[in-house]
């Protein structure tokens, strides 16, 4: 919501400075976005006149001007077409910048004439569009005044963020109330600010105008003005409209416009020589189509309210007027319409479009019900003074709805609730001040004076405070004029002795695999949990789509973690990184539920080149099963007992990945390298390895409390010995492991592949694989014999994989 300091001061009596302003704006919870003062743009710019105009030697289309600006004649070279000796205009003076391209004027010879500045045009100054000659002011204009000073642009824009329970302050007069509430001035009466408008003197009935929508449009009131004269609204006007971003377009439709920033008012003007009979606020059919004011058409389902006349639809209610009954020049009769729609079907409607308006941004926060006669009055008598015309009686259609909370108020709750001690008198007069009605009552619920012994408050909230429902909420209206800043800072009252651990088994896993991954060099990345639904789909799509995202690029739920890595690393090697090392710990959405999951990418190069004669090496999935165990081991999975297994996944390169399971079923862990279709969807180079970590999927411990078990090592050294088995190409070598480990779980204690090797005195087809196999005897040390059954059940148990000793 954007105002100036001027417009604001038309609704509070102040001598605040602009400083004080904005203190008190963030102070009552109005958190000021920026400031921008048109003045300091135009620094530099003077109100000078051209003393003479000659042509230019060496060009037929130039002038050279010799221009007074207050200081003595300055030479100027310049080629517009209105240029000439007496014309007051505005020099740009060097050093000034030009708004309109970040232009630095300097001297400069122009075709072999010096120039000392630039005669500026209104589009050059970014205050209007003609750029075909430069600006003419009055014959009278100061010479040598500061343009922003004689235009009257020393005007501060505020720049402020409404929340969306703070439906009135979406226009400037409510702006100006919490300012007054909050001890920075006096609130001015209605009547004093629109005094010097013209006063209505109806003649004539009013309108044909109704609603047979009162769900949607509860009240529907209509005015007609006859015999106006439209055309651009005076300069006042459009500078204040061009000042919060608005652009002008005529007198009537700038006057909608000034009403609904000015106090949160939105109307609409509709052209009575476009109409076929009378104006109706209903449903629309479905199908109906309606040409909107931005040009574009619209298909209507039957759950939306228009107004419409006996031939066609006019405006999308409360959101948008149509194109064929707007305002032109030609327009001599117009019917201005103040209407009350539901903030419910406005939001709905507004959704389905996938349309936005300042109206509709109003609307669906909930406009003043009880505003609808003033407003259309107010907007009335700026017809009448901008444009003329005759009124004629209001009608009034349907019945706005009663709104105004009535709450219980026991005022101890602002200290108690809100942690600040404010005196009961002071809150009633912030709550007067805010608009509210305050009745004090006594014990038994009966009405008293504020100085009879009172012991509660009766507090009805205004007709433009919809969002006022409770105690609490009268608590928050208190405590943030009385101060939000001076609320003491009061810690928690603390159970004696030690406090109970309060995080839970899943969060102290995340603490410690954030702990672990940082520890191995990662950096942890944060990234949004929604996705393009094209890096979705590289991923197998999400389960998940939003309704009504914050951009296409926000639209789907991520099914894994690594999209935001992938892009998070792709930005960074773009950005000069050599080596990439990132990991997140987050929730990937699938169908069933969210999944805690931790994703790590390795990308760039894993270490630097250096004179030592090495090369940059690229990570390699064996990297990222390193990552990966390691981090598991952390968590507390039973690295020793996994099996490492195939079908990584799509997004995986086949070969070069895999899985980590604890048993067939369980997988722990997809591990391997990017494919590379994934890494040109996210237009990466080179090879990129990644893991992903299903956290949900680990085994649960056993609660042992926080002692370790003693430790107890074996009384007898353990042996070793070693297995070299011709194996076909094709059986994994964990398989082989896994398999001689298991051939007698109480006395084997670990197996290792420590060879592979293919090649001479190896059959085609076959590799051979040796094993180092750890044996740790129990009661005695073990014998020949016993070396021996255990070697033979090792060989035994590797026969049925295919494998046979190598001789």
């Amino acid at each position: 919501m954007k105002f100036t300091l001027s417009w604001l001061k038309e609704h509070l009596e102040t001598e605040a400075s602009l400083t004080e302003v904005l203190e008190a704006l963030t102070r009552v919870g109005l958190e000021v976005e920026g400031v921008e003062n048109p003045a300091e743009r135009l620094a530099g710019f003077r109100v000078a006149r051209v003393l003479t105009a000659e042509r230019h030697p060496q060009a037929d289309k130039l002038q050279v001007l010799s221009v007074d600006f207050g200081e003595g004649p300055l030479q100027v070279v310049c080629g517009a077409p209105n240029a000439r000796a007496g014309l007051v205009g505005v020099l740009g003076l060097p050093g000034a910048v030009v708004p309109a391209n970040g232009m630095t004027l300097k001297v400069a010879a122009v075709r072999g004439v010096e120039s000392n500045g630039m005669m500026c045009s209104t589009r050059e100054l970014e205050l209007g569009e003609d750029h075909d000659g430069i600006i003419e002011l009055p014959a009278d204009a100061p010479v040598g005044t500061a343009f922003a000073d004689y235009a009257g642009l020393d005007d501060p824009v505020i720049d402020v963020s409404i929340t969306p329970n703070r439906q009135d302050c979406m226009g400037v007069r409510g702006i100006a109330r919490d300012l007054a509430a909050a001890g920075l001035g006096t609130l001015k009466p209605l009547d004093a600010v629109v005094a010097d408008l013209p006063a209505i003197v109806p003649q004539g009935a009013g309108p044909d105008v109704r609603t047979d929508d009162a769900a949607g449009c509860p009240a529907f009131y209509g005015q007609v003005v006859r015999g106006v004269k439209n055309g651009p609204s005076p300069d006042w006007l459009q500078q204040r409209l061009k000042a919060v971003g608005q652009k002008p377009i005529s007198a009537l439709v700038d006057i909608t416009n000034f009403v609904m920033f000015g106090l949160g008012r939105p109307l609409h003007v509709y052209d009575m020589a476009k109409l076929s009979g009378g104006l109706v606020a209903r449903k629309a059919k479905d199908g109906e189509t309606v040409l909107a004011l931005n040009g574009k058409s619209y298909t209507l389902t039957d759950s939306m309210t228009v107004i419409a006349d006996d031939a066609a639809v006019h405006d999308i209610g409360g959101i948008m007027g149509g194109e064929h009954s707007g305002c032109s020049d030609d327009t001599t009769d117009v019917l201005i319409e103040c209407a009350y729609f539901d903030p419910e079907h406005i939001a709905r409607t507004g959704q389905k479009l996938l349309l936005t308006s300042d109206a509709r941004t109003r609307f669906e926060r909930g406009v003043d019900p009880e505003f609808l006669e003033d407003g259309l009055a107010i907007a009335t008598r700026l017809v009448l003074a901008l444009c003329g015309g005759t009124p004629s009686e209001v009608t009034r259609s349907g019945t706005p709805p009663k709104v105004g909370a009535v709450v219980g108020y026991d005022p101890a709750l602002a200290e108690t609730l809100g942690g600040l001690a404010v005196p009961a008198t002071q809150q009633v007069e912030i709550l007067e001040r805010l608009g509210f009605t305050v009745q004090p009552l006594d014990g038994n619920g009966d009405p008293v004076d504020l100085g009879g012994g009172f012991e509660a408050f009766r507090v009805t909230a205004p007709s433009w405070r919809r969002d006022i429902d409770g105690p609490a909420d009268i608590v928050e209206e208190v405590i943030r004029i009385a101060g939000i800043d001076n609320v003491p800072s009061t810690p928690l009252p603390r159970t004696p002795g030690v406090a109970t651990p309060t995080a839970t088994p899943e969060q102290k896993l995340e603490r410690r695999m954030r702990r672990t991954a940082a520890a191995r060099g990662l950096n942890e990345a944060i990234t949004w949990s929604f996705l393009p639904e094209a890096q979705a789909e590289v991923f197998g799509g999400g389960a998940w789509t939003l309704a009504n995202p914050i951009s296409e690029d926000m639209k789907v739920m991520r099914p894994s973690l690594l999209p935001g890595l992938l892009a998070a690393a792709e930005r960074n090697l773009k950005r000069g990184a050599t080596s990439v090392r990132l990991f997140e710990v987050g929730r990937r959405y699938l169908a069933d539920k969210e999944r805690l999951t931790l994703g790590v990418v390795l990308a760039g190069s894993k270490a630097a080149r250096g004179w030592q004669g090495g090369k940059a090496q690229p990570f390699t999935a064996f990297d990222a099963k390193a990552e990966a165990l390691a981090l598991l081991e952390a968590a507390g999975a039973p690295v020793a007992n996994l099996q490492v297994m195939g079908e990584a996944g799509a997004a995986y390169h086949p070969g070069q990945s895999a899985t980590l399971r604890l048993g067939p079923k369980n997988v722990l862990a997809s591990f391997g390298m990017v494919h590379p279709s994934v890494l040109k969807a996210f237009d990466l180079d080179g090879a990129v390895a990644a893991v992903e970590i299903h956290l949900d999927a680990l085994p649960a411990k056993k609660a042992n409390g926080f002692t370790r078990p003693a430790f107890t090592p074996p009384a007898l050294q353990a042996v070793t010995r070693d297995f070299a088995f011709l194996v076909p190409t094709a059986l994994a070598a964990g398989d082989l492991v896994r398999t001689v480990k298991g051939a007698d779980k109480a006395t084997i204690v670990d197996a290792r592949l420590f060879d592979v090797f293919t090649g001479q005195g190896v059959p085609e087809g076959q590799k051979s694989l040796a094993v180092e196999v750890t044996l740790q005897p129990g009661e005695k040390s073990f014998t020949d014999a016993d070396l021996k059954a255990l070697a033979d059940k090792i060989v035994a148990a590797a026969a049925k994989l295919g494998a046979a000793l190598r001789g």
